[in-house]
């Protein structure tokens, strides 16, 4: 791909994507309200919302919050580039990783009990979903021979779409997806509804400004992991959107339905139920011989 294609492509990747992930965010507002028989906010709501928190005093506890709070935006949005650039999953993966722990590093820097706690639990969670989606990745090598994004959709072209391949890594992509989405009944590190004992646990001690820009990081996210829900059907794009809508709105129908769950149980659930399914699939490729 041209240099100055990639550019451009960056460039509008960093535009669209928040804009995406916000009209995401304001569908999920307006579909929750209407499960609950509520009028709702708009569907633009979440960029009003964004817009007033910039608008606010900027105030922080200590000079390290902000900077944490831009290093994990930085590493989101070069996660969401590696995507679309069709760049390496796996390094992808460790890149997406460290934006989430910079953002506990800035809850971390703080004294409240509260921010810390959130952070602890935020820990908690990203040892139970991220075994599930560096197993992904394996399956995906073990079948195309590459961890290269563009092998892999290259591959789906030739020979049709990985999920008939990987249907247990899929589903059990789509269950940690809970977490990572940090919906019910696993948000408990840190609630978009406002519903749990710790305030806003990880984003207790953030306000103005570096909030609005941590409610970005959160849009970027939903937009690149829906994104690797439709690598699993990397040869019809129109399929693949058309699956990781209905898996989102999966999504919203299980945060509604469900209570906040303890993160004793998330884990044993998630190593359980998750982990089982992705490592049983890999299992299956391994024995019929899926490496290329």
């Amino acid at each position: 791909m041209d240099l100055l294609l990639k550019i451009l492509i960056g460039l509008l990747t960093v535009i669209i994507a928040p804009i995406l992930g916000g009209l995401i965010a304001g569908l999920d507002r307006v579909i929750t309200a209407r499960f609950q028989s509520r009028q709702g906010p708009g569907v633009f709501q979440p960029f009003w919302d964004v817009i007033k928190l910039f608008g606010k005093e900027r105030f922080a506890v200590n000079g390290f919050q902000i900077l944490y709070v831009l290093v994990s935006l930085a590493f989101a949005i070069g996660a969401l580039l590696m995507l679309i650039l069709m760049q390496d999953i796996l390094m992808l993966i460790f890149v997406l990783a460290f934006s989430t722990v910079s953002l506990i590093v800035g809850a971390m820097c703080v004294r409240s009990p509260y921010s810390k706690i959130g952070a602890m639990r935020e820990i908690i969670q990203i040892m139970a979903y991220e075994p599930v989606i560096i197993l992904m990745a394996i399956g995906m090598y073990m079948i195309t021979g590459s961890f290269s994004i563009e092998s892999i959709i290259n591959y789906q072209v030739a020979n049709g779409p990985l999920f008939f391949q990987l249907p247990l890594v899929f589903i059990s992509f789509i269950f940690i997806l809970t977490i990572k989405l940090r919906k019910s009944p696993f948000d408990f590190s840190m609630s978009h509804h406002g519903h749990q004992e710790l305030i806003k646990g990880l984003t207790t001690e953030f306000s103005g400004m570096q909030l609005a820009l941590i409610e970005i990081t959160h849009w970027i996210e939903n937009v690149l992991y829906l994104g690797l829900i439709i690598m699993f059907f990397g040869n019809n794009i129109y399929i693949g959107l058309a699956v990781a809508a209905f898996c989102y709105f999966l999504e919203i129908i299980i945060d509604n339905i469900s209570a906040r769950t303890t993160w004793p149980w998330m884990l044993k659930i998630s190593y359980s139920f998750g982990l089982g399914l992705a490592l049983t699939n890999i299992i299956w490729l391994y024995l019929k011989g899926g490496i290329m």
